[in-house]
């Protein structure tokens, strides 16, 4: 965008330093002055010719007078200066300094209608960046992070870049080596704590959550991490707090935005929550009876006839489906091959938002899938086991990756 305007710019410069001159300079006195040097020329001319005829007897001297008076006043005619002559000047500078206005604006509001002003838009160019070349660029700043181990803003940049291709796990790993820069910065530990809960199928708990306390500490408005904490306390049921970080998160959003209508939506849920719960006496010592009935928790693992097949960095879903009903899963978690054997627990607080429960259907079946892909649908060269007829509140159950998908 600058070295756009300053182009621009220059070449105003130019067409003005073109046009002033010529408006800006003082009519020449020197054309006048020559003309009234040729008129006497040839005033003298004529009265020698006069002279000489007298002299010569052919000309009278009554006619000699007449006739040189006749020169003298035609010369006064000739010689008398133009009385427009000395408006030109302002005229020319008036004009140039309303071309030294005129043009730059002229410019700017021709741009203005005509122009492409999202052009100018880092961001816009920014977005027309493909994912290969970001692979490209991410390609490249691996190579030098190989030969620089220690340049720890290198490592925050590939760990955004990880982020945006949506490669969790290296993201989260680049996060890792970046040290002291991302401990000292609010904003990246904020970033590192949702990158990990990621990883982690969208769980918060743990490093995430240590993570998220430290921004806090640094910056106790940092959005981003006012955010994750909201969504950490609500995930541990503790509306009330929860409640408190998306307020702070609402008092800087823009008022009206649909960002602040989504947060304010979930502050007041929370609250709710939160009142009903106190309200209830006991509810505090129910909740989690009333999660457990709903619950299904066990272990994930892979079959020996199949590990060759996958890598450590393979992406793994483990979802809970109705048996019966919408495909849509109930509850999921996302982790990587190389955390296997995997835990897992599916309970109604997991639940998605505006799905059903664990709790409303009778039996669900577990599937934990190894998406080579990197993505939940199913794809040819896929790693799955399954679980069927599973009940609400079943535990330790033993879930084996032992297909392949065609």
């Amino acid at each position: 965008m600058t070295g756009f305007i300053l182009l621009a710019a220059l070449l105003l410069v130019a067409v003005v330093a073109i046009l002033l001159p010529p408006l800006l300079r003082a009519p020449k006195a020197s054309t006048a002055s020559d003309q009234s040097e040729a008129n006497l020329a040839i005033f003298r001319d004529q009265l020698g010719e006069l002279e000489r005829e007298r002299g010569d007897g052919s000309l009278a001297e009554a006619d000699f007078e007449q006739a040189r008076s006749e020169l003298q006043r035609r010369l006064l005619d000739e010689i008398q200066p133009p009385t427009v002559a000395p408006l030109r000047a302002p005229a020319g500078r008036k004009t140039a300094l309303a071309l030294l206005v005129v043009l730059p604006l002229a410019a700017a509001g021709g741009y203005a209608l005509l122009g492409n002003r999202q052009a100018l838009d880092p961001l816009q160019r920014q977005a027309r960046v493909t994912p290969q070349q970001i692979e490209g660029m991410v390609a490249g700043l691996v190579e030098k992070l190989r030969q620089n181990p220690d340049d720890s803003k290198g490592w925050v940049m590939l760990a955004r870049s990880y982020k945006v291709l949506e490669r969790f796990p290296q993201a989260a790993d680049a996060y890792g080596r970046a040290g002291a820069l991302v401990d000292q910065d609010a904003t990246l530990l904020a970033d590192y704590a949702e990158v990990l809960s990621r990883v982690n199928g969208g769980d918060l708990q743990g490093k995430p959550s240590e993570l998220i306390e430290r921004a806090l500490k640094i910056d106790p408005n940092e959005p981003q991490a006012l955010l994750l904490a909201g969504a950490a306390a609500s995930d541990r049921r503790q509306f009330a707090a929860a409640a408190d970080y998306w307020a702070r998160l609402l008092a800087q959003l823009e008022p009206g935005s649909d960002e602040a209508r989504t947060v304010k939506a979930a502050v007041n849920r929370a609250r709710e929550i939160a009142s009903q719960g106190s309200g209830a006496g006991a509810a505090g010592a129910t909740t989690p009876a009333t999660s457990d009935a709903g619950a299904v928790s066990g272990e994930v693992t892979l079959s020996g006839r199949l590990a060759g097949q996958a890598s450590p960095d393979d992406v793994l879903f483990v979802f809970a489906r109705a048996e019966e009903g919408p495909r849509m899963p109930l509850a999921a978690t996302r982790a990587r091959v190389g955390e296997l054997p995997l835990r897992f627990r599916f309970d109604d607080s997991m639940a998605l938002a505006g799905g059903r429960k664990i709790s409303d259907f009778k039996t669900v079946s577990i599937e934990a899938r190894i998406a080579k892909a990197g993505k939940a649908q199913t794809s040819s060269g896929d790693l799955y086991g399954t679980l069927s007829g599973v009940k609400p509140g079943s535990k330790d159950l033993r879930l084996v990756i032992d297909q392949l998908q065609p």
